[in-house]
């Protein structure tokens, strides 16, 4: 047997610029800026199911990365054919199940009801509650019959996942190594500092907001290079000054990707504030037949 290189515990596999242009989703008709936005939706929608059901944050971006994973490329998923709600949930589903804190499915399918229902509204807190709407529970707990039919969707869409990516759900997260590199680079000593705590407090921070990227950072660049270019950002807006000279070189980052990723990641901001603004008052599609829907409508045309 071939022995193993201990970089595929540090790599990611990453997706070509072919799988990037040329999507199913685009082949099916959906506009390319419908769906970056249902991209983005998909990962919040993700990321706000994992805190309400108390997961570890590597949980939830490891969900993030399968659910990205699965609509990317002409052999990917559609989100003409498969609801953007339903791989969420399956995402999450599936890599909470291959970890230490496997969620039982009626507790995540209602946690995805409350979410998708009329009362809440996603957005960068992760919640807004509008408080002219009563909370009540029964209008996002499923009923028996609806749970079993939810149930039996969630498994057809996990093992959708899985043939897609041909069982592959390896994921390595950047945030350990940019702890590590803090420590290197000596910014993160033995006793922290309230600067080197907010500098580190800072860079995780920008790592998880990278997961909502329109880019797919995740899904193009290795984990060292996301964790050397947040450590470069988050140096920038806590006013810490690096070490001289190229010290990203160490990690094998050249100046044109830092730059690269140092733009993408400052950029988020903007893009979440303008989609939040842009559906202030619709709601974003959830279904594939609300993408249908949607796609028509941009072509000002009827639905089939």
């Amino acid at each position: 047997m071939a022995p193993v290189s201990s970089l595929t515990t540090l790599s990611n596999p990453l997706v070509t610029v072919e799988q990037l242009e040329s999507t199913a989703s685009q082949e099916d008709g959906v506009q390319v800026d419908l769906e970056r936005t249902l991209r983005y939706h998909g990962a919040l929608l993700t990321q706000s199911a994992g805190i309400l059901l108390k997961l570890p944050q590597e949980i939830v971006a490891q969900a993030i990365m399968t659910f990205e994973r699965f609509y990317v490329g002409s052999e990917g998923g559609s989100f003409l054919e498969t609801s953007l709600k339903d791989v969420s949930a399956a995402s999450l589903y599936l890599t909470a199940k291959l970890s230490f804190q496997p969620q039982t499915t009626r507790a995540l399918l209602n946690v995805y009801a409350c979410l998708t229902s009329e009362i809440f509204s996603l957005d960068m807190n992760p919640f807004n509650v509008p408080s002219s709407k009563p909370q009540d529970l029964s209008s996002y707990t499923l009923s028996e019959g609806e749970y079993l039919t939810a149930r039996q969707q969630l498994l057809h869409c996990e093992s959708l996942i899985l043939r897609t990516l041909s069982y592959t759900t390896h994921a390595v997260l950047p945030h350990s190594l940019a702890l590590t590199y803090l420590q290197t680079l000596g910014l993160l000593p033995s006793n922290p500092t309230k600067a080197s705590h907010d500098l580190a407090a800072r860079t995780i921070a920008i790592l998880n907001s990278a997961l909502l990227s329109p880019q797919l950072l995740y899904l193009t660049h290795q984990p060292n290079a996301l964790a050397t270019a947040a450590i470069y950002l988050a140096a920038r807006q806590c006013g810490v000054k690096l070490a001289e000279g190229q010290w990203w070189c160490v990690w094998d980052i050249d100046r044109e990707e830092l730059g690269f990723l140092v733009m993408s990641l400052g950029s988020l901001q903007g893009f979440a504030a303008q989609e939040n603004e842009y559906w202030r008052d619709r709601r974003v599609p959830m279904t594939a037949g609300e993408v249908k829907t949607e796609v028509a409508k941009l072509n000002n045309q009827e639905p089939k």
